[in-house]
C-alpha cells in the first residue's frame, strides 16, 4: 500500500462503502472538486453494515417499505439526474455479495492517488451503472485491466491479509468516528453525512464552518 501523499493545506477523509449508492452518485462531484481546490482525498473504504448498525440503523430488511421506496430508489434516480450520472433502475442484482475484495483493490493501490481515485469510481460505477457482482473475481479482474493493473496481482493483493486487516481497522475507525453512512466526508474534524453535503464540503474546503456550539438533551 502506497504512502499518504498530502498535495495542499486542504484534505478530505472519504469515508464509503464499495457497495454505496450514494457513493457513487457523488464520485465524479468529488474527484472533480478535489482537482479543482488541490485537495487530498484520503479513501477509507469500510464493511458498511457493522459500522452504520453500531450507530443504530436498521438493516435494509428491516425499513419499511416507503422508508426503502424514498431513499434507496426516488432519492437515487433524482440524484442521479440532477448529477448527470447513468444508473440501473433497480436494486443491483449482486447488492448483498461480498465486497470485501472490491474494498481490497481500492485498499492495496493506497490512500490516495489518481489511481485510487480511478479504481474506487470504476467498482462504484460497475456497480451501480453496470449491475456488476462485486464477489465475482472475473469481474473484478476486467475492471483491473481496463484501469491498466495486472489483474492477478491486483486480486492477490486485495485478498491478502495486510489489506482485509486494514479494511476491518477502518470499519473501526469508521465507528469511533461515529460514522453512520456512507459516504461520510471529513474536513479537519467536522463530518459531511451524504454526497448531497458535497457543497458544503467545497465550501469547507475553502473556509471552515464555525465550530460546533449547540446542545441536545440526551436521547435516553
Amino acid at each position: 500500500m502506497a504512502q499518504v501523499k498530502i498535495l495542499g493545506d486542504a484534505m478530505i477523509e472519504y469515508i464509503y462503502s464499495a457497495h454505496s449508492a450514494f457513493a457513487y452518485l457523488g464520485s465524479a462531484k468529488l474527484m472533480a472538486m478535489c482537482a479543482q481546490h488541490d485537495a487530498t482525498l484520503i479513501h477509507k473504504p469500510i464493511l458498511l453494515s457493522p459500522v452504520v448498525e453500531a450507530q443504530g440503523s436498521q438493516p435494509f430488511h428491516a425499513r419499511t417499505q416507503a422508508h426503502v421506496d424514498y431513499f434507496f430508489s426516488r432519492e437515487i434516480e433524482r440524484w442521479a439526474q440532477y448529477r448527470d450520472v447513468a444508473v440501473v433502475n433497480f436494486r443491483p442484482t449482486y447488492h448483498d455479495a461480498d465486497y470485501r475484495l472490491a474494498s481490497g483493490m481500492i485498499i492495496a493501490l493506497g490512500e490516495t492517488g489518481a489511481a485510487t481515485d480511478a479504481m474506487a469510481h470504476a467498482i462504484l460505477q460497475a456497480h451501480w451503472r453496470d449491475d456488476a457482482d462485486l464477489s465475482d473475481t472475473g469481474t473484478l479482474a476486467a475492471i483491473a485491466g481496463a484501469l491498466g493493473h495486472d489483474p492477478q496481482d491486483l486480486l492477490r493483493q486485495a485478498a491478502s491479509d495486510a489489506v482485509q486487516n486494514q479494511l476491518r481497522a477502518n470499519s473501526d475507525w469508521a465507528r469511533t468516528k461515529d460514522v453512520f453512512g456512507s459516504p461520510t466526508y471529513i474536513v479537519d474534524g467536522d463530518a459531511f453525512y451524504g454526497q448531497d453535503r458535497l457543497e458544503l464540503v467545497e465550501t469547507a474546503l475553502k473556509t471552515p464552518f464555525a465550530p460546533p456550539d449547540w446542545t441536545n438533551p440526551p436521547v435516553n
